[in-house]
């Protein structure tokens, strides 16, 4: 009896974490350590109801952001490839197996070993990068592999048919294996890279139920439709689905019960598609003073909504590019280290590195540009510790870097305020000004 008693205290639990963790605002970030403390559980509940929440879609956990409260669970596991995308990438030819492509591979296992040796590596899931051995492209598909042929080679008609029967690809293409193995190791990097970026997809899921009008629709009709909803904006749609406007409460005030909506409502209003970072949604709401966004595909059909609040909320969880320490802004910077003076004002010391250079054989303009912007990126964040976007930046190059030269880049702060920073910000080579730039970046506050 008591066991059973336990069992049915730990459900109860249970469903009062679910409940709680769907209660939650979308945006929210929250920690096994956290929601165990404010709903009196133990950790490992509480990982559990986590785990079953993300499990649902209604949690979505990344990289150097934790786990934060969503619509729906989106994008799964972008850094895993396809054997279709695999093909793409590599632009070969499909041999056999052709009901396997859509199956995602985990790992890359390189062909150049003994056989017995290669059955330790190979497993399902995994393609065999391998020259032209049959022995090899039979052993990887028995094990659950797919296989890609490296040198343009064929495959044998006995293998082709073993493909088709496991519905595992087997690929040819005419590179060799070591170029191969790094095209497609850079394509998961940007996978991962993607991965750590918050996009509107992790925000929110597509619906057929969205609140929306047609041109043709009256006062009468949105306030109908205001009433039922308690919203005070909609998107406008043709006939097609796609969005041609937007209409708000304050567009129709005043108007007659019948007037149409095409002439009150705002045309070609701003939108944002699945893949938009919420960054960059998040800048385009605050610079332009916008409520709500229509979410859309590539044809400009609505697939759903985000307001401001959703996304400054989750722009406190959204990672910084600079972060993301395969992107170029983060390789450039890696090299820079932080000090500073004796009126503690930041400095970036660091080496003009040969890929800097340009065609001249001195440091390029670009990455220049680049170095001060990563600069003043982190005077702004030491300075007020929020999220912030560069509306312009004006660059002077007055000198020419040359490579392998140790420079010190100084950002300083001219003027701040709530809503904006300006700066200026300047590359030295042993006391004398070889670049600078004037930029303003707007804040991004969350509140």
């Amino acid at each position: 009896m008591s066991g059973n008693g336990g069992a049915s205290g730990e459900l109860t639990k249970h469903e009062r974490l679910m409940g709680y963790i769907r209660e939650l605002r979308i945006g929210t970030k929250i920690s096994v350590r956290q929601m165990a403390k404010e709903q009196g559980v133990s950790e490992g509940t509480a990982y559990r109801a986590l785990k079953e929440a993300e499990d649902l879609g209604l949690v979505s956990t990344k990289e150097r952001i934790g786990t934060v409260r969503v619509d729906k669970k989106r994008r799964g596991n972008p850094e895993q490839l396809t054997f279709a995308e695999v093909l793409e990438i590599v632009q070969g030819n499909l041999l056999g197996g052709e009901e396997g492509l859509d199956k995602t591979l985990h790992k890359l296992v390189i062909g150049a070993m003994e056989l017995d040796e290669m059955m330790g590596y190979i497993d399902a899931g995994s393609l065999l990068i391998v020259g032209n051995r049959e022995s090899a492209h039979r052993l990887a598909l028995e094990h659950g592999a797919g296989v890609l042929i490296t040198g343009g080679f064929d495959a044998s008609e006995d293998v082709k048919t073993l493909a088709d029967e496991r519905q595992l690809p087997i690929l040819t293409c005419r590179h060799d294996t070591f170029t191969v193995a790094s095209m497609i190791n850079r394509a998961m990097y940007d996978r991962i890279i993607k991965r750590k970026i918050m996009m509107i997809a992790d925000l929110i899921e597509p619906s057929a139920r969205i609140g929306s009008l047609k041109p043709s629709a009256s006062v009468t009709d949105f306030l109908k439709l205001s009433a039922e909803t308690g919203a005070s904006r909609f998107p406008v749609t043709d006939e097609w689905n796609r969005v041609v406007g937007m209409v708000t409460t304050k567009d129709v005030m005043g108007s007659t019960p019948d007037q149409t909506l095409d002439k009150l409502m705002t045309r070609r209003p701003m939108t944002v598609t699945l893949s938009t970072p919420v960054a960059s949604a998040a800048h385009r709401i605050v610079s332009e003073g916008i409520e709500l966004l229509p979410v859309v595909d590539r044809q400009r059909k609505l697939i759903g909504v985000i307001g401001r609040g959703e996304l400054l909320r989750a722009m406190q969880f959204a990672n910084r590019p600079a972060q993301l320490g395969e992107t170029f802004d983060a390789l450039m910077w890696s090299g820079f280290a932080e000090r500073r003076d004796g009126e503690g004002r930041l400095l970036f010391t660091g080496a003009a590195t040969p890929q800097m250079s340009g065609p001249l054989g001195t440091i390029s303009e670009g990455v220049l540009t680049a170095l001060m912007q990563q600069a003043a990126a982190r005077a702004v964040a030491d300075l007020r510790k929020r999220e912030h976007v560069v509306e312009n930046m004006t660059t002077y190059f007055l000198r020419t870097v040359p490579i392998d030269a140790s420079i010190t880049i100084q950002p300083t702060i001219i003027e701040s305020n709530r809503f904006y920073v300006k700066m200026e910000v300047q590359v030295m080579q042993d006391g004398d000004v070889m670049a600078k730039a004037m930029l303003t970046a707007q804040m991004i506050d969350p509140s």
